[in-house]
């Protein structure tokens, strides 16, 4: 007996069946994680070198060249691409969709670890991480203001970013769009020459003294110079009395050949919403979840931080990923009704008939 043939037969049994599978596809329809993007693992890796006081060139010699040579060695690279900077470089590393991400991620890592005792003592960190499409932001809220500083909305942003971290279902959330802060030292070399104290001195000064990270510049005129630092500074008055020179007179002090101050890093871009000048705060969801549920927790910390932010400054819901999967969820769940209509309209009268010339 053919399926078909036993269906019709039995159309009771098809219809329970047929109600079974219903209830299974309803059930999956409201349980199912939700989001705009799958959840897979590529073969995509990027390799961050931080490398304080160093300038492009350098680092390109000293660091990138010898990691792009000896992952070049792996099998199945699609591509290799590097980005360079004062004091750190990103080497991105794609491999062929054919190949197990695992597997190539441990590869990676295997080879970066035995190039670490080639590279310069003085490289900061060299980290692997693994390129996820769960990183795709699922929220961008924007900070908008002509008028205010920078600090001000920066303030701004880092306060919501701490209230959404404490969102359990958050992966990531960072802040984007705002120079960061640096410390300026402005040499005057007329005053140095006074003195007697060299360019290198003066450069050592601060590099002996402050942290262990990357250090900024100093300008001297038209020139730029990176500084590697290597100790701790508490406040730009600790700057300011860095001892540049020791001499029986008394000691020099960088205040007495330099201007400090607080100033911003070099602007490589400019932040805008609608032409207006911006500051951003993105989040990204964990593997699996829900976005819908995490939109509820969401959006209360929004609205409490919308009403808290200073007149000044215009606060803006710019992306929600939630509002593009729930117009695309009610077509498909429309389209699934009406699938389920056509199926009922033609199995129930069907049924209807063959009970009625059972009983004749």
């Amino acid at each position: 007996m053919k399926i078909s043939e036993f269906s019709v037969k039995n159309w009771q049994f098809t219809i329970i069946i047929f109600v079974m599978v219903m209830a299974i596809g309803i059930n999956s329809l409201f349980n199912m994680p939700r989001g705009e993007d799958p959840n897979f693992k590529s073969p995509s890796f990027i390799i961050v070198a931080i490398y304080p006081g160093t300038g492009p060139t350098d680092m390109e010699e000293l660091v990138v060249d010898k990691i792009e040579d000896k992952v070049n060695e792996l099998e199945n690279i699609k591509k290799i691409v590097s980005s360079i900077d004062d004091g750190v470089a990103v080497v991105r590393v794609d491999f062929t969709y054919d190949t197990n991400p695992d597997d190539k991620y441990d590869e990676v890592l295997r080879e970066v670890n035995n190039l670490r005792p080639t590279l310069p003592e003085g490289l900061y960190d060299l980290e692997v991480q693994r390129i996820t499409p769960s990183d795709v932001n699922i929220l961008q809220v924007a900070l908008v203001s002509e008028t205010a500083p920078y600090k001000d909305l920066e303030v701004q942003a880092e306060k919501l970013q701490e209230r959404l971290e404490k969102i359990k279902s958050l992966k990531n959330v960072d802040t984007w769009a705002y120079p960061e802060r640096q410390v300026r030292v402005s040499l005057d070399l007329q005053k140095m020459a006074q003195r007697r104290i060299p360019l290198n001195r003066v450069l050592g000064a601060i590099g002996s003294e402050n942290a262990n990270i990357p250090g900024g510049s100093v300008e001297v005129g038209p020139m730029r110079f990176n500084v590697k630092t290597s100790g701790d500074y508490g406040s730009i008055d600790e700057i300011r009395n860095t001892i540049v020179q020791a001499t029986p007179q008394g000691s020099v002090f960088l205040r007495d050949v330099a201007d400090v101050s607080f100033g911003y890093e070099e602007e490589s871009y400019l932040g805008r919403l609608n032409g207006k000048r911006a500051v951003f705060v993105t989040a990204s969801q964990k593997d699996g979840g829900n976005i819908f549920k995490v939109r509820d927790e969401i959006n209360p910390v929004l609205e409490q931080f919308g009403k808290e932010v200073p007149a000044n400054i215009g606060y803006v819901k710019s992306f929600d990923q939630s509002e593009s999967v729930s117009h695309r969820l009610s077509g498909f769940t429309r389209d699934f009704a009406i699938a389920i209509f056509l199926v009922l309209l033609t199995l129930l009268p069907l049924g209807f008939r063959l009970g009625g010339r059972d009983d004749s």
